[in-house]
C-alpha cells in the first residue's frame, strides 16, 4: 500500500498527461466500440433473421457466415481488414469486430426467435400478417426480452476486444496506457495505469449491464418471468 500511496505514484495522479491521453484513448475506444455495436446489431439482426428464415437458400448462405466467421479469432479479422482491405487503423477494428460480433449477433436473435412457440405464429398469419409483420408485432416483443442478457453481453466483449486494436496501432485505451507506462517507468506507477484502466473498463462494463437489467426487468413486465 505504501508503494501506491509513494510520491512517483501520487505525482502521477496529478499529472494532467496521464489523465488527457487516457481520456483519448478512451474516446477512440468508446467510437470503435459503439460503432461495431451498432453496425453488427444491424447485420447480425439480419443474418438472424435469414437464418431463421424457411427459405433454405438464404437460410443456408446465413449459416455458412455465422458458422465460418465465429471460428475465427477477432485478431485475424482486425488484421485482415488493415492489412489486406488497407482500412484505417480505426475502422479496421471497427470492420474486424463487426464482423464477428454479427455471427455472434445472429445465433442470439435465431435462438431468440426459435423460442417463440409455433403457435404465436401461426395466429399471426392466420390473422393475415405477413412474415414482416408477425415478426414485428408478434414474435420479436416476446423474444427480444430473452435475448437482452445475452445480446449485452457480446456488447460487453466487444469492448473488452476494442483493445485488440493496439495491435494495429490504433490509439485506443490499453495502447495509450502503454504509451504512457513507458512515460511513467516506475513499476508502481505501471501498475498504477493499469489498475486505472482496469476500473475504466469495470465502470463502463457494470453500468451497461445494470441498465440492461433495468430494460429487461420493464420488458418482462406482463409477460411472465424472464426465463419462461
Amino acid at each position: 500500500m505504501d508503494a501506491f500511496m509513494s510520491s512517483p505514484v501520487m505525482d502521477m495522479l496529478t499529472d494532467s498527461l496521464l489523465w488527457l491521453g487516457l481520456g483519448r484513448g478512451l474516446i477512440l475506444t468508446l467510437e470503435v466500440a459503439v460503432l461495431a455495436i451498432v453496425l453488427s446489431f444491424v447485420f447480425g439482426t439480419i443474418l438472424g433473421a435469414m437464418r431463421y428464415s424457411r427459405l433454405p437458400v438464404i437460410s443456408h448462405v446465413a449459416g455458412m457466415y455465422v458458422e465460418i466467421i465465429r471460428n475465427l479469432p477477432v485478431l485475424l479479422l482486425i488484421l485482415t481488414s488493415y492489412f489486406v482491405l488497407g482500412l484505417p487503423a480505426m475502422w479496421a477494428a471497427t470492420i474486424g469486430l463487426t464482423i464477428y460480433t454479427s455471427a455472434i449477433i445472429a445465433e442470439v436473435i435465431r435462438g431468440g426467435l426459435n423460442s417463440v412457440p409455433k403457435g404465436q405464429w401461426e395466429a399471426a398469419r392466420s390473422q393475415g400478417f405477413s412474415f414482416l409483420q408477425s415478426m414485428r408485432h408478434v414474435v420479436l416483443p416476446p423474444a427480444v426480452v430473452k435475448m437482452i442478457p445475452p445480446i449485452v453481453s457480446q456488447f460487453i466483449t466487444v469492448i473488452k476486444d476494442s483493445s485488440f486494436a493496439m495491435a494495429i496501432g490504433a490509439y485506443e485505451l490499453m495502447f495509450k496506457g502503454t504509451i504512457l507506462a513507458a512515460t511513467f517507468w516506475k513499476p508502481e506507477q505501471i501498475i498504477t495505469i493499469y489498475i486505472v484502466i482496469s476500473l475504466i473498463y469495470f465502470t463502463i462494463n457494470f453500468a451497461i449491464s445494470t441498465f440492461a437489467r433495468r430494460i429487461q426487468a420493464k420488458l418482462s413486465v406482463g409477460r411472465g418471468s424472464i426465463g419462461a
